[in-house]
């Protein structure tokens, strides 16, 4: 009976740890964090790193997920991009060609090389857009075109013609909506919050979304950079509805008109992981709304948001507009114009 109770004895000892270890493994053992109010805490610091773009490249049609060894095909490649933009350059390269236009070529060596690959709910994302199941954006016909800046062009203003003609990335305004969608580099941002209020601070431009919980929208009449946020709880998941958005807030990652509107959703699946999905709608320049769908990591404690200085609009703006205004006297000079 000693003999039998003890073999009992072990077995559910074993039977216990092997449970929690599964536990531990799948997440069962974990509580959503929750604020003194109730509400799940998804305050902290955050990130959004990942190689995967907004679009799916046209090739890969309605491939939804990569494999595994796609996967490490393409997060290697990363890795040895990274490592040759360590390389020394070489002394005796070409200089650009005459007349020719100079992007951002030298830049590129000094910023973030995005390693991994976007993982949300066990799939690894060929896309943030995930609805179309094409996972592009489904623009009406010469839909790019619809927003402000387009317009601009239409009338047929330069875009430095004036500081207005200039995106608000350009003029150090804003570096445009929604701040989860993956910016060029400095993805991150922080998310504060109380009863009453969620603060979503980008550190590109220290973008700042005041999230009214539980209240009405203002009238339509008013807009504004980050439009008008409102939210609410439905169970652990904060839903955020926005529209009221200036015009100006297109940028090339969501080109949209004052018509924008947002529905986002924020749950915190793990320690360190928030869900998060978006629906875009903007008739002007869309024939449906699209749903983007991503994961915000936590930052590595003691990782903070620093000053972000945008020299666009400090200096740079007025650099752009001077030699636009050079450009047309030579061009006057030479008759070209009248």
């Amino acid at each position: 009976m000693m003999h039998n109770a003890l073999s009992l004895s072990i077995a559910l000892s074993i039977f216990a740890l092997t449970a929690a270890a599964n536990g531990a493994e799948t997440g069962e053992q974990w509580q959503v964090p929750r604020t003194e109010h109730g509400h799940p805490n998804l305050q902290g610091f955050w990130h959004n790193t990942t190689q995967t773009p907004i679009e799916r490249p046209v090739e890969l049609g309605e491939q939804r997920a990569y494999t595994e060894a796609e996967v490490q095909a393409l997060e290697e490649a990363a890795r040895e991009f990274e490592r040759q933009k360590a390389e020394p350059l070489e002394g005796d390269r070409e200089p650009p060609p005459l007349g020719g236009a100079i992007g951002q070529e030298a830049d590129i060596n000094f910023s973030d090389v995005f390693v991994n690959v976007l993982r949300v709910k066990g799939e690894y994302r060929t896309s943030m857009i995930v609805d179309p199941p094409n996972g592009r954006f489904p623009f009406r016909e010469n839909g790019r075109r619809q927003d402000i800046y387009g317009q601009y062009s239409a009338r047929g203003l330069d875009a430095s013609d004036g500081p207005e003609g200039r995106t608000a990335g350009d003029r150090c305004l804003s570096r445009g909506i929604p701040p989860m969608t993956v910016t060029p580099y400095n993805n991150n941002f922080q998310i504060v919050q109380n009863k009453d209020y969620v603060m979503i601070m980008g550190e590109m431009v220290h973008d700042a979304r005041i999230i009214r919980l539980n209240k009405e929208h203002h009238p339509g009449d008013v807009k504004t950079w980050m439009g008008d946020a409102v939210g609410y709880w439905e169970g652990d998941t904060l839903i955020v509805h926005s529209k009221n958005f200036r015009p100006e807030i297109s940028h090339f990652r969501l080109i949209s008109t004052d018509q924008l509107e947002l529905t986002e959703r924020f749950e915190i699946v793990g320690e360190n992981e928030i869900f998060y999905s978006v629906t875009v709608t903007d008739p002007q320049v869309y024939t449906q709304p699209f749903t983007e769908e991503l994961t915000l990591m936590r930052k590595v404690p003691g990782e903070l948001i620093y000053e972000y200085s945008c020299h666009e609009g400090n200096y740079g703006l007025e650099g752009i507009l001077a030699g636009a205004r050079r450009v047309e006297w030579d061009a006057r000079s030479r008759g070209q114009v009248p």
